[in-house]
């Protein structure tokens, strides 16, 4: 059977700040909605694959610049200033003479692409409304359709100012190699995202359909990387902690040198494990994260969360000092994380928890700029008008800390109209509640907190 020809989506991942920083844009609903349905009603005439540099911890790798060359259409989010994406739409241009397809929702084009033919789309504070999406999905129908009907034409300004350049070819066994590889990563994510999604009492059986396409990616190497932070993120999903760093150990040394991201999760897995030694190594590999990088959001966290577990843990011991030493040294870390990015609302919140069990007249003063500064950045993602769990789950933290009723019931509402959150993320929640019992007498309605927690556990399973 031959091959239908390919499209390669270039666009980013996630959710991201548009280039006002006023609204976030979640780039995945807008590839589920609108650019998905298009590459599917033409599924007879074509095959797609997305760019996954972000899955794959930022790192540029073999696969992104074969995609490149190699797909005969490509789709190129310009959106917002990305530099991934403007980085792989020159390469495109410059390798490319035609069948590039720019996307966005833009009021104008960066000089430079201005004269291109590109397909805009409508955002409504950052938001694609289910009218824009439709009417995107069309007009990107019309232009792959276009496409296919003129492979021999020219889009890139490069080839129009340049009528003697050639097209870059790849050799007949590298196109077909990499033909075979993109449908197996794409059938492959299928079965990761499927098996991370299942409830927790299939969890022993969604790990072992990991683990058998863990053995299925067989040795790290640059061609197959991106494939381990997906394989990665599904054990987490599934609670298989011993899997995650077993997984991390093997990776080559220059994959853990660039994607911090690695290490970060498998510091994550061990402290989550908490064998002999664990913690202790977690702490190393996050600090010299640390020194390498300086603070961040992500790492931060990471490391205050170890400390905040040990301060419950001491406390549980009967361990006074040791407790308030740990907690004194959480609440540096959370503050250094929110510091580096305020945007970033998890270490805010967790600050202002830490500060709530501190007690003290000053860290209360503090709680209350803090809470103050998660509340304008939560506002700008959309609070409870948010479908994002972790959100919506912050409002209502800050909500008890605030004692604010209403907003409690309205976000305990909204979670449990929630679908596929995974359970850990509950537990993680119910546990951040139940350390606030801790607070000082008079600082918590504890009556509130009760109900709260209580509600979580009916979705934590």
């Amino acid at each position: 059977m031959p091959f239908l020809p390919l499209v390669f989506v270039a666009m980013p991942f996630r959710k991201k700040f548009d280039a006002s920083h006023r609204f976030e844009i979640d780039f995945d609903d807008i590839y589920d909605r609108a650019m998905r349905p298009a590459f599917e009603s033409l599924e007879d005439r074509l095959d797609y694959i997305r760019a996954d540099e972000e899955r794959a911890g930022g790192i540029i790798h073999v696969p992104m610049f074969e995609r490149l060359l190699v797909a005969e259409i490509a789709v190129v989010d310009v959106t917002i200033p990305n530099p991934n994406v403007y980085y792989e739409l020159g390469i495109r241009h410059g390798a490319k003479p035609a069948t590039t397809i720019i996307v966005g929702a833009f009021e104008t084009l960066p000089f430079d692409i201005a004269l291109a033919q590109a397909v805009p789309y409508l955002l409504d504070e950052g938001k694609l409304s289910d009218e824009s999406a439709a009417s995107f999905a069309g007009a990107l129908r019309e232009k792959l359709e276009y496409a296919l009907a003129h492979v021999d034409g020219r889009d890139s300004p490069i080839f129009q100012l340049i009528p003697a350049l050639r097209e870059t070819s790849l050799p007949h066994d590298i196109t077909e190699s990499f033909r075979d590889r993109a449908k197996y990563m794409n059938e492959t994510r299928d079965r990761l995202d499927t098996a991370r999604r299942v409830p927790e009492k299939q969890f022993a059986q969604a790990r072992e359909t990991i683990a058998a396409i863990e053995r299925e990616m067989g040795a790290i190497t640059k061609t197959n990387a991106e494939l381990l932070f997906d394989v990665m993120l599904a054990y987490r999903d599934v609670q298989a902690y011993a899997e995650m760093i077993a997984l991390a150990e093997r990776a080559p040394e220059w994959l853990r040198d660039q994607a911090p991201v690695l290490v970060e999760q498998e510091a994550f897995a061990l402290n989550r494990r908490n064998e002999d030694g664990d913690r202790d190594r977690a702490v190393s590999l996050l600090e010299a994260q640390i020194r390498k990088r300086g603070h961040s959001p992500e790492t931060s966290s990471l490391l205050a969360r170890i400390y905040k577990d040990r301060y419950v843990e001491a406390l549980k011991a009967g361990e006074a000092r040791a407790a308030r030493g740990a907690l004194a040294r959480a609440i540096e870390l959370y503050r250094a994380g929110f510091e580096a990015d305020p945007r970033d609302y998890y270490p805010g919140i967790n600050l202002a928890t830490l500060l709530t069990l501190e007690g003290s007249a000053d860290s209360l003063t503090e709680r209350e700029r803090v809470a103050q500064a998660v509340l304008f950045a939560l506002g700008r993602l959309g609070g409870l008008n948010s479908s994002d769990y972790w959100q919506v789950a912050t409002v209502l933290e800050s909500a008890l800390m605030r004692g604010d009723a209403a907003t409690v019931n309205r976000a305990l509402d909204i979670i449990a109209s929630l679908r596929n959150v995974p359970s850990w993320c509950y537990k993680s929640t119910k546990g951040n509640l139940k350390l606030l019992r801790l607070a000082p007498s008079g600082a918590m309605d504890r009556t509130l907190l009760d109900e709260a927690i209580a509600e979580l556990a009916k979705h934590a399973g």
